[in-house]
């Protein structure tokens, strides 16, 4: 008894594991009925095409007719001259409809799937590589292009030539016809079963180049840390190794799509001896004429062609089925707002007065299955294997041991933030204390209990009035790339010049104005890899606080701050806080020693709520983290 091998999945790859949607032609169908008006007048024009193009052996048939019986040919070379010439300009503006179109159609795709990309919840970007998003948006729906210029308009105009010229030539001699037809027969079951492999190499092919990409992406956006790390070499051969495979099933699609294309020119090949053969023998015997035997040549010409487009049409609707199958399993994925208790546009409940600004209510959580995960664990994963016993995981907000979808992060954590309240999140990596913004700004909803702004639950707010409310700063401060300016207006695209230079100075960041003439417009780099470290976290700092948003949560936003630029920024963010709500984490304890509330947390439980010198009495975690910082 055998057994099948399971595909091996590329490392690089976060995609998960199950198999996308089945997708048929229906699903090709919205694609292009947004462009019907142009493709019913490229159906007339290729209708009216093929019909010119029937006439014309006809009209040959005629010539060697009247040329046999030395009778003047009157207008029929004009007329078939003509008929020639109105289909070539039939065909180039087909081709030009079409070929606009097409492109077209890859544009509806692309849009469609950056608004759905950008706008899947942040737990699919968890679970997937972003080198493979890309790659969905590029390659995968470029493959629908084929479908309008080689595939199903041709298919159409073909059918009618193909039904033409075969009633022709059953007109023409029957046997002849039956001879022909038995030899097409055959290649048309070859083909159909051919190509219902193309659907499944091309997806494959398709996945490979994702793997590819995400591979490409991985390794150039950590460039600086694998040339410091003289990794250069090894990641260059597990890129090249994602190629190879790209490549391999490149070449596994090209097999199959170089079998269909013999069996065309074959079929055409043996019906031209069969007709050759059997129909001078029906001339010399007297069956049929020269004439009629010639017009019967040009039809089986004009059956085969439609047939090799059939042919074609089929093996490019299949290939971007198979791509479309990816398409759609981005697509199938619900928004982030869908399914909302809260749906964009909806009038949020009004906040309570007396409520604080945030609250916890005994929230537990846990990150949905493998988001956390790490590279290793993916990989041996998409293996159907488990990381030995005793492996350790890598740091973060992810308890220690297990899985992430096995041990909750956050285990009924309660606290309160008063309104215009400074309030420190504290406690040692893996506490949960970045999870809790997450929760805040609905990045993922708790597992249980509840989270209240202004004594409202979150979850009845819609995503883009609770984020109006709030500015958030992320721990690793990413800038994008582009200008200081596009950076600054990201979040508050009506703020002007002067506000923006304010901000940056109010954060001092007046210097990055100063050194280049290009002021607001200087360019910051791909990743901000023209700033510091620290010029890039006081810019996104700036960011934040340009929304004037009534909350700020910042999340280690001095960690790349020397002791000058830390003073500057906390003199700024404490003017800045005057009327705001703040959320601060931060491990050097120096920054928010003078919160007006410290929560210590330490795996996924408060163990602690108070001022620094209450929580140096009362709570031997946060005193042993003073103690290492000299604080006490």
């Amino acid at each position: 008894m055998s057994t099948s091998t399971p595909t091996r999945r590329s490392p690089f790859s976060r995609r998960p594991p199950e198999d996308g949607p089945r997708v048929g032609f229906r699903q090709l169908l919205p694609y292009l009925a947004e462009h019907r008006g142009v493709l019913a007048v490229v159906v007339v024009i290729s209708l009216v095409a093929s019909a010119t193009t029937l006439v014309q052996p006809l009209l040959v048939s005629q010539v060697i007719t009247l040329v046999g019986e030395s009778k003047p040919l009157g207008m029929l070379v004009v007329g078939l001259v003509a008929l020639v010439i109105v289909t070539a300009l039939l065909q180039g503006v087909q081709h030009y409809l079409l070929q606009r179109t097409g492109t077209s159609v890859v544009l509806s795709a692309r849009r469609a799937l950056v608004r759905r990309v950008l706008r899947l919840p942040i737990a699919e970007f968890d679970r997937r590589r972003t080198g493979d998003l890309v790659s969905r948006v590029g390659s995968d729906t470029t493959l629908l292009y084929a479908v309008i210029t080689q595939g199903l308009i041709d298919a159409i105009g073909g059918a009618v030539t193909f039904v033409g010229a075969l009633v022709a030539m059953v007109i023409i001699d029957p046997v002849l016809f039956g001879l022909t037809a038995l030899v097409i027969a055959v290649a048309i079951v070859g083909v159909g079963a051919l190509s219902r492999r193309i659907r499944t190499a091309s997806r494959e092919q398709q996945e490979k180049v994702g793997d590819l990409a995400a591979a490409v992406e991985r390794a150039v956006s950590a460039i600086r840390t694998v040339r410091a790390a003289n990794a250069t070499e090894r990641e260059t051969t597990a890129v090249e190794a994602e190629a190879d495979g790209a490549y391999r099933a490149g070449v596994k699609v090209a097999k199959i799509s170089a079998l269909i294309v013999p069996v065309a020119g074959i079929a055409l090949q043996v019906s031209f001896l069969v007709v050759l053969g059997v129909g001078g023998f029906r001339v010399a015997s007297g069956a049929i004429t020269i004439a009629s035997l010639v017009a019967f040549i040009m039809f089986l010409f004009l059956m085969v062609m439609p047939l090799g487009q059939a042919f074609g049409a089929l093996s490019s609707v299949n290939q971007a089925l198979g791509a479309l199958g990816r398409i759609q399993e981005v697509l199938v994925i619900p928004s982030e707002d869908e399914g909302d208790a809260a749906p964009t546009g909806a009038t949020p409940p009004a906040p309570i007065a007396a409520a604080p600004a945030i609250a916890f209510e005994e929230v537990r959580f846990r990150y949905p299955e493998d988001a956390h995960a790490t590279e290793a664990e993916k990989a041996l994963a998409a293996e159907g294997l488990a990381l030995p016993e005793g492996t350790d995981r890598e740091p973060g907000d992810t308890p220690d041991g297990g899985s992430a979808h096995e041990r909750e992060v956050l285990r009924g954590v309660s606290f309160e933030v008063p309104r215009g309240a400074r309030v420190a999140l504290v406690g040692p990596s893996g506490a949960g204390k970045s999870t809790i913004l997450a929760l805040i700004e609905r990045f993922y909803d708790t597992t249980a209990g509840r989270v209240l702004l202004g004594g409202v639950d979150v979850r009845e707010l819609p995503r883009v009035a609770l984020r109006a409310q709030i500015g958030y700063v992320e721990q690793d401060a990413p800038v994008l790339a582009g200008t200081i300016r596009q950076n600054l207006l990201l979040a508050a695209p009506a703020a002007t010049d002067e506000e923006c230079v304010e901000v940056l100075r109010s954060v001092n960041l007046g210097e990055v104005l100063d050194r280049d003439p290009a002021g607001l417009d200087a360019a910051v780099g791909e990743d901000g890899v023209m700033l510091s470290g620290g010029e890039r976290q006081r810019l996104a700092i700036a960011r934040a606080l340009l929304t004037r948003a009534p909350i700020l949560l910042l999340d280690e936003a001095t960690a790349s701050l020397d002791g000058t630029n830390e003073r500057l920024l906390r003199d700024a963010i404490e003017a800045a806080s005057e009327d705001r709500t703040l959320l601060v984490i931060a491990h050097r304890l120096s920054t928010v020693v003078d919160s007006d509330r410290i929560v210590v947390l330490d795996h996924g439980r408060v163990v602690g709520i108070g001022t620094h010198a209450e929580l140096v009495d009362s709570t031997p975690l946060y005193r042993e983290l003073a103690q290492h910082q000299l604080l006490v």
